[in-house]
């Protein structure tokens, strides 16, 4: 019997979990394994409790009877597995300073153009961007000035989003980073690390479902999308991957987790090395 009685841990029935992965799906793409049934209880038993909800059958009658954005920003808070650190992946951040700026800036200047797109989708606590903003600086020193070097940085859970506009992270956290960029980028802030004004200031956080329809009007050259796609099954990978093509100029690029791989067999992606791709 689901519910909870004289509180008891809530308990989750088969047909109530298919309904509540099913609507996770069709809302975010996320696609919720068998083996995610505890995890559903545990994030979400809590806020039903406190909310009145005597099962997870009444909660879900309540998404569907009363959509509101506050309700499923809730649910996908609590849904979404969040899990970022500076440096991640060292190899992506070492040929975005080595390889992919200094060819991506000489054929800007080609154009006579000043503007660096680059898009993180699926930013999670912003460390990702603050990185790459942090690189960008490094690279440019004072001529980053005259570069439109800002960075989009996205997610589909404002509690995370909420934690990367502070940019104050516990201190083990920013010594994931190199020593030069702790140094010049962070400031001490109690027991933990701040990223600087000058960092923060470049990076535009946004809420956004990478279900919905892309509003993009100008192509960007880089998009970062890590360790996001291990959440989707294959149908919504591929569908995710075509509009990441579509909003990508020629020869742009598109970085991805250690874990995922795009495919070379529609014509879209290069492989340029482990978990980096380029368009064709």
């Amino acid at each position: 019997m689901s519910g909870n009685i004289l509180g008891r841990p809530m308990t989750i029935s088969d047909d109530e979990f298919q309904l509540l992965r099913d609507l996770v799906y069709q809302r975010f793409g996320i696609h919720l394994s068998e083996q995610k049934k505890s995890l559903v209880v545990g994030r979400l038993q809590k806020d039903l409790q406190n909310s009145g909800f005597k099962s997870f059958g009444d909660y879900y009658r309540h998404l569907i009877d009363n959509p509101s954005p506050d309700a499923f920003s809730n649910l996908i808070n609590r849904i979404s597995t969040n899990y970022s650190f500076f440096y991640r992946e060292k190899a992506h951040f070492d040929f975005f300073t080595k390889t992919l700026l200094p060819d991506l800036t000489a054929r800007l200047k080609r154009r006579r153009s000043n503007d660096l797109r680059i898009w993180c989708a699926g930013c999670s606590t912003c460390e990702e961007p603050y990185t790459l903003i942090m690189l960008m600086q490094e690279y440019f020193g004072l001529d980053y000035k005259n570069w439109d070097g800002g960075i989009l940085a996205t997610d589909i859970s404002e509690r995370v989003l909420a934690a990367g506009r502070k940019g104050v992270y516990p201190a083990e956290k920013a010594a994931q980073a190199p020593k030069i960029l702790q140094e010049r980028y962070f400031r001490r802030q109690g027991g933990e690390m701040a990223v600087k004004e000058q960092v923060k200031k470049e990076v535009v956080i946004r809420r956004f479902n990478l279900m919905n329809s892309f509003p993009f009007q100008k192509p960007f050259q880089i998009i970062f999308c890590r360790n996001v796609m291990i959440y989707f099954d294959k149908e919504t990978r591929d569908n995710l991957v075509r509009k990441f093509h579509a909003v990508l100029e020629p020869g742009g690029y598109l970085f991805v987790g250690h874990s995922e791989t795009v495919s070379r067999d529609d014509g879209l992606f290069s492989y340029v090395q482990p978990a980096l791709y380029r368009k064709i």
